[in-house]
């Protein structure tokens, strides 16, 4: 007899724990030499994908698998309409600063007072005051003392900061929003579609055609400019489908209809493959980088089969034991994600450099992987001391 599947699942934390150290892996493997091309992602111009551009749309989909769970638990504690939603904008906020941060990051200037790895840590110092999950019984002086720091630090490092080549300086400025702006942009989109709505299964799976269509009307040219927010909608078309997802499962969990999840979950992600390639040919191929409706169909498809896969091993086989190694990276994940800035960070400063063998080949693969579950430890560790990145 199968055991019964629950109305909260496990499994999501599960599923945010790999994608977040595969994240990390991905991110490390980057600049390993000679190793197999389909680990890396695809160049911009290409058709094709790498198991490196399927990581980021699955944290998208988490993101939305999450977010019903989340708005409806503080709905059903008496928080109000206008302090969920003032909730929402903070989050989203607080994901846009540090991802427009981290991506001028990526052009600060060899010419500029702070060494960029000195930079790096600031800011990430300045996140973490900032946003800290800072425990219930600390004073109110202190926590808003140890906050208003972290934001003069932000603002000292952002009017320190120069970009550029030296002979043109730059101060901060938009390039593009990074892996945890878009995040955020996805977030609020679909956060404030989900609270402004009625909630139900077939309203949202609407939000997320539209925002299927839109992006396929920008693939196939025929919708010539990105939209305000959205962009062409694949991020936020990702993570709504994880929010149908959840709540098509929450649907089918309460009215027991359990042997048709399975089905469904099967025969939706295989459609969602076949969607892609079939598109393919039409909404400019398959690219992460240019965002295309194939991209986003195939690794629709994906992230349920995988989600189903979680869910039966961790809520139907009680299997959660076996992910024990990576469960800080689901728990504190923002925490995980900011850990490697800091890591080579102080690389850089102290000139510490990997072995040959260890960036090239299977022994960087191997590195690529020790490195991942290194961060994890350290985020486990934090996490027990109660520093952990909470927005």
């Amino acid at each position: 007899m199968h055991k019964k599947l629950p109305a909260r699942l496990l499994s999501i934390d599960v599923f945010r724990a790999l994608t977040m150290f595969l994240m990390i892996f991905v991110n490390d493997v980057d600049g390993v030499e000679n190793i197999p091309g389909w680990i890396k992602h695809v160049p911009a111009s290409a058709d094709g994908l790498g198991f490196a551009d399927t990581i980021f749309p699955g944290f998208l989909f988490i993101v939305g698998l999450s977010l019903p769970f989340a708005i409806k638990k503080r709905l059903k504690n008496g928080d109000p309409f206008y302090k969920v939603a003032l909730h929402i904008l903070a989050r989203s906020l607080a994901l846009l600063v540090m991802g427009f941060l981290h991506v001028n990051l990526e052009h600060y200037s060899n010419t500029a007072l702070l060494p960029k790895a000195v930079w790096e840590i600031l800011i990430t110092i300045g996140f973490f005051l900032i946003w800290l999950d800072y425990p219930k019984d600390i004073k109110k002086t202190t926590r808003y003392l140890l906050q208003a720091a972290g934001v003069i630090l932000l603002l000292v490092m952002a009017w320190l900061f120069k970009g550029g080549k030296a002979e043109a300086l730059v101060g901060l400025k938009p390039y593009w929003w990074g892996i945890l702006g878009i995040i955020g942009w996805s977030y609020l989109v679909c956060a404030l579609l989900f609270l402004i709505s009625n909630k139900r299964l077939l309203t949202q799976f609407i939000f997320f055609s539209v925002l299927f269509t839109i992006n396929l009307l920008y693939c196939t040219g025929l919708l010539k400019h990105p939209l305000p927010v959205i962009g062409n909608a694949a991020s936020p078309a990702l993570t709504m489908a994880g929010v149908v997802i959840t709540l098509l499962y929450s649907t089918l969990v309460g009215k027991g209809k359990e042997k048709q999840l399975w089905i469904l979950f099967t025969t939706i992600g295989i459609a969602m493959l076949f969607i892609g390639f079939a598109t393919r040919p039409y909404a400019d191929g398959i690219s992460k980088i240019r965002a295309t409706t194939p991209w986003i169909a195939i690794c629709t498809g994906i992230s349920i089969l995988v989600f189903e896969l979680m869910i039966w091993l961790v809520d139907v086989k009680d299997r959660q034991h076996w992910f024990k190694a990576i469960r800080p990276a689901g728990t504190s994940t923002l925490t995980c994600y900011l850990i490697p800035y800091l890591l080579y960070s102080l690389y850089m400063l102290t000139g510490f450099r990997y072995p040959h063998f260890l960036n090239e080949g299977i022994g960087g693969i191997a590195r690529s992987f020790a490195a991942a579950f290194f961060v994890i430890w350290i985020t486990g560790v934090l996490e027990k001391k109660r520093l952990r990145l909470r927005i």
